[in-house]
């Protein structure tokens, strides 16, 4: 069980550093049955576009380490994100059902950081059932799913956090917005800290310290969410750049260059929690996915698909995914399994001997079968929609139907990765069934009202679709 946080600050850090060691209590799980659960490493990368992976076809910049995991693991192929925007793939994420299900889930940005709007404290996870399960648990890095006092990681499921709570911070002084007097959103636990460093480093450092930390026998889950390589376009060694900014939405700053430094710098510090893991000698056994949490944006690079970020085209929702498990998973598999963000919560639970609580049914499916080789990939529906141009999307098979604004598009994919040809023309009959399918699915989802806050609704977003993004 969790205790009490210590508001003095450095109380509070000792008292959190030494209880991520401690056992959980009314740990039912005998020591033979927690040797044999995997550990498990989830990395999740910030708006880094579908092909920003060497072993994905990037070549203006080398990710060695990332090529080395792939090479080591399967690879996914059609693997997609919740949703096209940070806040509201993190949502499905945690809780494994489409986000829609949660008032915060309409939302993008989170309001800022909302202390109204958030995870409900009392919503399973896949902290909070690991948790339940033996599981020690920890986030370094981005948490976005609603602020103190109401909402947060330990409130979650996490018995100890490092990182920011809202979108997206300098990468040096840890700023969240405007003006030289502003706090930072930096946290240990529900204690702003001051630390300084490239945030991207920190966030590698600490994970890594949690390995080296850990003990023989006791799984654990550690989500590294990185902010990299979301902006503002600062590179690991552009502390000059950041002090001239004011304002971290600067649109205007970076270059391609500058990103290649910040996806290099990404690979470097996941680099350096796989090596932890090797020197303390829990590799075999411990399941390592890396993922996005949505398409890419400005310098990012999304071939073959058209679209990024903020768009239910493919490049705005499908996403690299990387999945390791030596124990059990063959090295320099390709699996062409259609999968979503929601999809992990069944199957890490799955690989953990547990499932969703059966209060709340997962959305997603269970892909692990697949990853070990013992069912062949099988067929999806997915469904995504967006408030910002009435954006909607069903793919199911191979067949793709998207709707931006009164535009209505059918696609087959397995020919057309680009959605190019439309061919809602000459297939009426499979545009109607779509059609009707996000009908259904979409009624037993929370409606978006006016109130909600989304990219491209609020006005403070330029009507071209290239420009600004607030998230």
């Amino acid at each position: 069980m969790s205790k009490p946080i210590d508001r003095n600050r450095r109380t509070v850090i000792k008292g959190l550093s030494t209880l991520a060691l401690a056992p959980l209590a009314g740990h039912a799980a005998g020591a033979k049955d927690s040797q044999a659960r995997p550990n498990i490493l989830f990395i999740l990368a910030d708006d880094l576009g579908y092909a920003d992976l060497g072993v994905y076809g990037q070549r203006d910049f080398a990710t060695p380490n990332l090529d080395r995991l792939a090479a080591q693991g399967v690879r996914l192929t059609q693997a997609y994100s919740n949703s096209a925007v940070c806040s509201a793939t993190r949502f499905g994420l945690i809780t494994g059902r489409y986000q829609y299900r949660l008032r915060g889930g309409l939302e993008e940005p989170l309001a800022g950081a909302s202390d109204a709007v958030g995870l409900p404290p009392d919503h399973p996870t896949l902290p909070s059932l690991l948790q339940k399960a033996g599981y020690r648990t920890a986030l370094f890095g981005k948490w976005h799913l609603g602020s103190l006092p109401n909402f947060g990681p330990l409130k979650s499921g996490y018995d100890t956090f490092y990182g920011n709570y809202g979108g997206a911070i300098d990468y040096f002084t840890h700023k969240p917005g405007v003006g030289a007097h502003v706090k930072e959103d930096l946290y240990e636990g529900e204690v702003p800290v001051h630390e300084a460093g490239y945030y991207t480093d920190l966030l590698g450092e600490r994970a890594a310290g949690f390995i080296r930390k850990q003990t023989p026998g006791q799984p654990f889950l550690l989500s590294l969410h990185y902010t990299a390589p979301h902006w503002p376009w600062e590179g690991p060694k552009d502390e000059e750049v950041s002090r001239e900014i004011d304002n971290i939405f600067h649109y205007d700053g970076g270059s391609l260059a500058t990103y290649g430094k910040m996806v290099a710098a990404l690979d470097a510090s996941v680099g350096r929690v796989l090596k932890a893991l090797e020197e303390k000698g829990l590799a075999e056994n411990t399941i390592v996915v890396f993922t996005s949490d949505n398409g890419g944006e400005r310098f990012s690079q999304t071939w073959p698909f058209s679209g990024q970020k903020t768009e239910l085209l493919e490049g705005g929702i499908r996403v690299p995914a990387l999945v390791r498990w030596p124990a059990r998973i063959r090295a320099r598999a390709v699996s062409h399994q259609v999968a979503i963000s929601m999809d992990w919560l069944p199957t890490l639970l799955a690989a953990a001997g547990t499932a969703p609580a059966a209060s709340h049914p997962s959305d997603g499916h269970n892909l692990l079968p697949v990853l070990l080789g013992d069912e062949k990939p099988g067929e999806r529906t997915l469904f995504w929609r967006y408030k910002a141009n009435e954006q909607k999307a069903v793919r199911a098979g191979d067949w793709k139907y998207l709707k931006l604004n009164e535009n209505e598009f059918l696609f087959d994919l397995s020919r057309d990765q680009r959605e190019r040809a439309n061919l809602a023309a000459k297939h009426p009959d499979k545009l109607a069934d779509l059609k009707a399918q996000w009908d259904d699915w979409n009624a037993g989802m929370l409606p978006i009202t006016p109130d909600v806050n989304t990219h491209g609704v609020t006005g403070e977003v330029q009507a071209d679709r290239y420009g600004p993004r607030i998230d």
